[in-house]
């Protein structure tokens, strides 16, 4: 645990203590341990005013991207893994196995052929064209399916139904209650998953306006090489640093509901 720990308190301390320093500190300075000067405040200003103030608009992207992408798998996979988990049709084990063979494939070996599909119906280089593989989580669909085999009992599906209910009724007032942990630990991965999203946006958009912040600041970090070199590594490093905030914040605000959505349905009684 404390090999862990360490692995994984380091960069975080490192990024902090090095978002104080402007350039010169950067390279002048210990890494992990603070300047001579206190320097935080003035780059985030930096940061967020730099070439307009594009970094605010790279974070709104990023906000698009999470909302409509992982928001929208979230609920796909809660639809279609509740439904498999509770509704007995054919070709339904030839559906687990296509889902289990999905989440074997990595994502970047789909990225180059969806690009291609992509340029051939002209969505490139548009929100679309990250926000629509965003929406396929077959792993979230796994997640849901296996959470909602033991989640929701049977007998309340039926009780419902005796009552009149319909099945989108009994969904939506009845089992997604009863699937809440589960939905929202499938809604941390696929934000995360979104928001560290790289690759795909990478090849997708050569347009700056519709860059997410991983990408951005990709572009800040290769100023600093070339014939016209402009390094701002100091502004890197902060821009990082106010990157993962949002991500820090909704795991501290929704770990219970996380922890329990891991722990539930891996006993069976």
């Amino acid at each position: 645990m404390a090999i862990f720990v360490i692995y994984s308190v380091v960069p975080l301390v490192w990024l902090i203590v090095n978002a104080t320093k402007d350039q010169g500190d950067l390279f002048s300075t210990f890494g992990l341990w603070f300047g001579p000067d206190f320097n935080l405040f003035q780059n985030i200003g930096e940061t967020l005013t730099y070439r307009n103030g594009i970094f605010v608009q790279w974070f709104g992207n990023t906000l698009l991207y999470v909302i409509v992408g992982a928001g929208g798998a979230t609920f796909l996979a809660t639809l279609a893994g509740y439904g498999l988990a509770k509704f007995n049709f054919p070709g339904r084990k030839a559906v687990f196995a296509v889902v289990l063979g999905a989440v074997a494939i990595p994502g970047t070996a789909l990225a180059v052929p969806t690009f291609l599909m992509f340029s051939q119906i002209g969505i490139t280089n548009t929100p679309w064209a990250v926000i629509l593989p965003s929406l396929i989580s077959p792993f979230g669909l796994y997640l849901v399916w296996t959470f909602a085999s033991d989640a929701v009992p049977t007998e309340v599906l039926e009780a419902a139904r005796m009552d009149g209910a319909g099945e989108f009724r009994t969904f939506f007032t009845i089992s997604l209650r009863l699937l809440a942990p589960g939905i929202v630990t499938v809604l941390l991965f696929a934000v995360v998953a979104t928001w560290n999203n790289y690759f795909l946006p990478l090849i997708m958009l050569s347009d700056p306006t519709w860059y997410p912040l991983t990408v951005g600041l990709s572009q800040w970090s290769a100023q600093a090489s070339g014939v016209a070199a402009q390094p701002i590594y100091n502004l890197v490093i902060t821009g990082a640093l106010l990157t993962i905030v949002p991500i820090v914040i909704a795991f501290l605000f929704l770990q219970r509901f996380w922890q329990s959505g891991l722990s539930a349905g891996s006993v069976k009684q």
